[in-house]
């Protein structure tokens, strides 16, 4: 009787940590995550953004000290706020196959960005794969960096 008892106690003592673990830290959050859907809910919002040329929606996103990269090219906030209103003109954007990689206060969103529009040269439709860093500092959501791959066609 004894030794059942001290079996069952090691058994239960072994399976506690898996039974207390959580999402391992940078694992995709589950999509019902409250990080996973305040951050898809702003991703969303940036789509929007660009179709709007919101620049008031991006100064609010953006934190300071933002850094962006899109393929060699490296910008400031202040660049990607001038870009959103630039010659350029955004008829839809959405996003696809998101993730949030959640690591507390710090997330990283990775996904699939597609923006229609008209430029200089004509029409144009875009595929980007992205790598968004969010900050949440003071209870609030802020990209601290981004970084946007434009896939070949």
């Amino acid at each position: 009787m004894r030794t059942i008892r001290h079996v069952l106690l090691l058994l239960l003592l072994s399976s506690t940590p898996l039974l207390a673990q959580d999402v391992a830290p940078g694992a995709p959050a589950g999509p019902g995550s409250a990080t996973a859907r305040a951050l898809t809910r702003l991703e969303n919002d940036w789509a929007r953004g660009l179709v709007a040329r919101d620049t008031a929606l991006f100064r609010r996103l953006l934190a300071p000290g933002f850094v962006y990269t899109e393929d060699a090219q490296m910008m400031s906030a202040d660049d990607v706020v001038r870009g959103v209103v630039g010659s350029d003109r955004v008829s839809a954007a959405r996003n696809e196959d998101m993730r949030v990689h959640d690591h507390g206060g710090t997330a990283v969103v990775t996904g699939i960005l597609i923006v229609d529009g008209t430029g200089e040269t004509g029409s144009f439709s875009h595929r980007y794969r992205f790598t968004d860093t969010w900050l949440r500092s003071r209870g609030r959501w802020r990209v601290i960096a981004a970084q946007d791959y434009l896939i070949p066609r």
